[in-house]
């Protein structure tokens, strides 16, 4: 193995295991455990909580605002900038997303117009709540993302999981990152990741749409405060190795069959995809993956770059994906509450319900689907329910499908990651009909 230098070596030790700490690591605190970059999100949250609502508004206007002026000057505006271009030039459809995410923030912030849209149930949710956490979390994330990017982690771990990530999941072995950065922290923040990896070429199409739709999951801590709103929270530990069960089953299957086996294999450029991790008859995994960590770091030359890497980030998401996430996700929630769409699209699931044997099939049939909208709105609709082993299916089906517009399914689409809306309303039914067997299988074992 070649030899490298103490300060080649420290260059990619140092920070990596910063990145390590920052959004992996499990901190203790009162509500249960959390991640380091989570803590100072919140912590920043508690402090600006009575002006992030005006904040968020403020964003979105802007957003709007340089997006309609782009696109009726045109294709050349902000061409002495890439950045600004890319940020602000966009299609006809994402334009008029970006118009009615201010329309909705101004209508939920002065609550004028129909209270169906600025209710606290609907659009008060997402701009009084949910983009709350969305502002501070890619505040934070996107400012130290650099750290798990751009000094060797992800090429370390490349090399590592190679033989783990590729035969049973179909990714890179740098995918397992990815992962474990919403596992254990946030599905935002490993949407944020895989995104970042995806535009600078280390994913292809397929590969970024199965990271981004198979494993960008809930935190731990979420998975909790589902339980307690169930009143199952004495059931954690068999409550979460389901979820991992069913998840991991859904992992294996998704990304062999369509949509996401049928997503082009190239990457942004258009360029198809290589073997860039095989190994040299040299190296073991781990030597492979300490070079190329190694290689990597040395790339970064000032912390000015790292700045600038963080502060585009930060940008790319407050502008990008709030827009999408405040009109997606406002529109999903307002036809979850006001119309009975949900509920008849569910009526289907009845009959396979009582033949899984699963008491109050009718109450449990009317929250399959509506957790497409909101990922909490299965868990407070069956709270009502006897049945302690329905309210653990439910509970555990709406962690599994993954898919929610108010939150990760809106980010998905406010990035670059080349999955659509009809995609994820497939995936999510899919993921829906692998799940919802294994996980009663479960149930019945333990109730």
């Amino acid at each position: 193995m070649k030899s490298y230098s103490f300060s080649q070596i420290i260059k990619f030790i140092i920070p990596s295991l910063l990145g390590l700490f920052l959004f992996l690591y499990p901190l203790p605190t009162e509500e249960g455990f959390t991640i380091p970059i989570a803590f100072l999100a919140g912590t920043l949250q508690d402090i600006l909580e009575s002006n992030l609502s005006l904040i968020m508004m403020i964003v979105i206007i802007i957003t709007a605002g340089f997006t309609a002026f782009a696109k009726l000057a045109g294709e050349s505006t902000f061409s002495k900038s890439p950045f600004l271009h890319q940020l602000f030039y966009t299609t006809w459809f994402w334009t008029i997303t970006r118009l009615l995410a201010a329309v909705f923030a101004i209508m939920v912030y002065f609550q004028i117009g129909p209270e169906f849209v600025y209710s606290e149930d609907t659009g008060g949710m997402l701009l009084d709540s949910l983009l709350h956490t969305l502002f501070v979390t890619f505040l934070f994330a996107g400012l130290f993302l650099p750290f798990l990017t751009n000094f060797g982690l992800l090429e370390f771990f490349g090399g590592i999981m190679r033989n783990i990530m590729r035969p049973l999941f179909r990714l890179p072995g740098r995918a397992s990152v990815d992962s474990l950065a919403s596992w254990v922290g946030d599905a935002t923040i490993g949407v944020l990741l895989t995104n970042k990896q995806y535009e600078e070429g280390y994913y292809t199409k397929r590969e970024a749409a199965i990271i981004s739709t198979t494993f960008s999951v809930v935190s731990i801590t979420f998975t909790l405060v589902i339980l307690q709103e169930v009143r199952l929270a004495h059931m954690f530990l068999p409550f979460y190795l389901t979820i991992l069960i069913a998840g991991g089953a859904a992992a294996f299957i998704m990304p062999r069959i369509p949509p996401l086996s049928k997503m082009p294999n190239t990457y942004i450029s258009g360029k198809e995809r290589t073997d860039d991790e095989k190994i040299p008859a040299s190296d073991n995994v781990f030597t492979h993956g300490f070079k190329n960590a190694v290689k990597r770091a040395e790339k970064e030359t000032s912390f000015r770059t790292f700045f600038i890497d963080g502060g585009k980030n930060i940008f790319d998401m407050w502008f990008a994906v709030t827009p999408v996430v405040m009109t997606f996700g406002t529109l999903a929630v307002i036809i979850a509450e006001y119309t009975p769409l949900f509920q008849w699209l569910g009526m289907p699931f009845v009959p396979i319900l009582e033949l899984m044997q699963i008491p109050f099939a009718q109450e449990a049939s009317e929250t399959i689907l509506i957790g497409f909208a909101d990922m909490f709105l299965p868990a407070i609709l069956i709270t009502g329910v006897e049945a302690e082993i329905t309210r653990f299916i439910i509970a555990a089906l709406s962690v599994t499908q993954l898919i929610f517009m108010s939150e990760v399914g809106g980010l998905i689409l406010g990035t670059k990651i080349p999955v659509s809306f009809r995609h994820l309303a497939i995936i999510f039914l899919m993921r829906t009909v692998i799940t919802l067997p294994i996980i009663t299988i479960i149930a019945h074992l333990l109730f």
